[in-house]
């Protein structure tokens, strides 16, 4: 075994990762980092990341860090092992760019502020700001709108093909359907029937419950 993942249980990042190697149907060793106790603060620990932030990623002699950049070299590099994440026509994986892309710089943003709210903020024992919540539940509405619209004319963002475009949501996906902003998915059928099906993926669910 020479792929190692350096990650934290409730890490969004780390999940992503994870469900992508359950996806691919590869093994590696997972090494726990406790957030909690600042190990990945820790000299070890920033020679794999120098920003502090999980996961961390090892195959071999190659160190990468940033989940969405690991994905994207395990979907290539391991193309024959499980769910093809890529397509190769070109054109079509143009299509599949523009929605990592929508998911990175729009989707997570707002995701990721309403998950620290929603779900980890009680988890820790701290208080939800009410304000922040509202303020990211207009803006999910509008994105998700735009998210109705492309799924009325395919079965996943990319085409018809599960891909990583769709994978990179599932961490902040899973959170938020456990939270009443699910409301907001329950009031769009194409991104309801999309959201269920990726998040009832065997992988998914064997990544989301091995943390």
């Amino acid at each position: 075994m020479t792929i190692k993942v350096y990650g934290s249980p409730g890490s969004t990042a780390t999940l992503r990762l994870r469900a992508c190697l359950a996806e691919k149907d590869l093994d590696y060793e997972y090494i726990k980092i406790d957030m909690l106790k600042e190990e990945h603060k820790h000299p070890n620990f920033l020679s794999r990341n120098p920003f502090g932030q999980v996961p961390a990623f090892e195959d071999g002699d190659l160190e990468l860090f940033e989940s969405r950049a690991i994905t994207q070299y395990l979907a290539h590099t391991y193309a024959d092992n499980g769910t093809d994440l890529v397509l190769k026509d070109p054109k079509k994986m143009a299509v599949v760019a523009v929605w990592i892309e929508v998911e990175s710089h729009k989707f997570e943003p707002v995701g990721a502020k309403l998950s620290w709210e929603l779900v980890l903020k009680p988890m820790f024992g701290m208080t939800t700001d009410d304000t922040v919540v509202a303020e990211n539940e207009k803006k999910l509405e509008d994105l998700l709108d735009v998210y109705e619209s492309r799924l009325s004319k395919s079965k996943y963002l990319g085409g018809d093909s599960f891909t990583l475009a769709d994978l990179h949501h599932l961490p902040n996906l899973q959170y938020s359907m456990g939270t009443k902003v699910k409301r907001l998915f329950d009031a769009r059928p194409h991104v309801t029937a999309w959201a269920n099906d990726i998040l009832s993926r065997p992988a998914w669910v064997k990544a989301y419950s091995s943390q």
